[in-house]
């Protein structure tokens, strides 16, 4: 098969850059053709404000180039990642007026929220979701606290809903769990269009030992990633256990601090990320959004540890309480603490955990698994 794979990089690198260096890989593993087309938001500054804003919602020199390109290689399938600000919904277009199948990962909730995350001010928020023009997010300047800039960005959403792009001109659109399928439902997608199938990493990292006996917490140092909530709760355990923080950015506050029961250790390489995920007795993952399907999470099962997780949104139904880690109410530092005091009151029930997680990994999140699911998908884009 061959396929093409277009995306927009991201000028903070994230996890929608990961996934699409490993599914080109995967790809590219199994014999398949694969041609990459990639823009990238480090030349945003370098474009105007107005032909930003026009290009987001119908970038010509893109729809000209992905035409040139599926002209001359004639893929069988293209599948999309990003495609904001750059890239445009005019790519969906230049594969339909070739017959060329398309696919659309819906890694972030940015065509039912500007901001992508439906998230504002430490609270979740559905305001927008389900309205035909995303009036909201304009007033409270969701997307990079610009009104202007939501504007463009929930005004490219509306101008392709009234020329039918999402129904048209999409054979398939993943959506990254169950829970964020009924989000894209509700918020106005074709749900016969929508299929689910999660992240996954293309190397097995293998199983740790888990003997270091402390906490983890691996990702952006951000309000809506719930980290003010975890050290509230650190503050409230009723004994002495380490965390360590991995991720950035880090405040200068915070580098090299190792004081009290905390570790901040700043952005790490993924060999060190692994190495901590190997010892740790578990990891914390306190989110207050709605997270999509996060790799931290399958990079934790990979190595049997158990997650505890606050249960809001997709990073709940990952993980199954008393099976591969434990629940907490979100954005509740009490109710963390204990669920904490709790792993540590119960070593042998969190090394069971750690066992489940591992084979959901296995069964769900590994590789094999996951082309398994993708080349489904691929035929059922190119059926329609």
């Amino acid at each position: 098969m061959k396929v093409a794979v277009v995306h927009n990089i991201y000028q903070q690198p994230g996890g929608e850059d990961e996934v699409f260096r490993a599914e080109t890989d995967l790809l590219s593993t199994h014999g398949h053709t694969v041609v990459r087309y990639t823009v990238d938001n480090r030349g945003v500054s370098d474009t105007g404000n107005l032909a930003l804003a026009a290009g987001a919602i119908w970038n010509r020199t893109t729809h000209r180039q992905l035409r040139e390109l599926f002209r001359e290689e004639r893929p069988d399938v293209v599948h999309f990642h990003n495609t904001h600000p750059l890239v445009s919904p005019a790519g969906y277009h230049a594969a339909r007026a070739q017959g060329v199948a398309v696919v659309q990962t819906l890694h972030n909730f940015r065509l039912v929220c500007p901001s992508g995350v439906l998230f504002r001010d430490g609270n979740v928020c559905e305001e927008c979701l389900g309205k035909f023009f995303a009036w909201p997010g304009i007033v409270h300047a969701c997307y990079r606290r610009s009104r202007s800039a939501t504007a463009v960005t929930a005004g490219m959403v509306s101008v392709h809903k009234a020329l039918g792009t999402w129904h048209r001109t999409v054979g398939v659109f993943i959506a990254l769990s169950e829970f964020s399928r009924r989000k894209f439902i509700a918020g106005g997608l074709p749900p016969e269009k929508i299929v689910v199938k999660p992240n996954f990493l293309i190397s097995d990292p293998g199983r740790g030992g888990h003997k270091g006996k402390f906490g983890l917490f691996v990702g952006r140092l951000s309000p809506e990633k719930g980290l003010e909530v975890l050290q509230r709760a650190w503050g409230m355990l009723g004994q002495d256990f380490n965390l360590k923080i991995i991720g950035g950015p880090l405040s200068r506050e915070r580098s090299g601090s190792t004081a009290g029961p905390i570790e901040w250790l700043g952005v790490q390489p993924k060999e060190r990320v692994f190495s901590e995920m190997k010892d740790a007795s578990f990891l914390i993952f306190p989110s207050e959004c709605y997270e999509n399907c996060p790799m931290t999470i399958i990079e934790a099962f990979a190595t049997g540890l158990p997650v505890i997780v606050s249960g809001r949104g997709s990073a709940a139904g990952m993980v199954t309480d008393y099976q591969s880690g434990r629940h907490f109410r979100a954005g509740d530092p009490a109710d963390l603490a204990s669920k904490v005091e709790w792993a540590l009151g119960h070593p042998d029930e969190m090394a069971a955990m750690g066992r489940s997680a591992r084979q959901a990994f296995e069964g769900v999140y590994s590789a094999p698994e996951n082309y398994a699911r993708l080349m489904e998908i691929y035929r059922l884009a190119m059926a329609a």
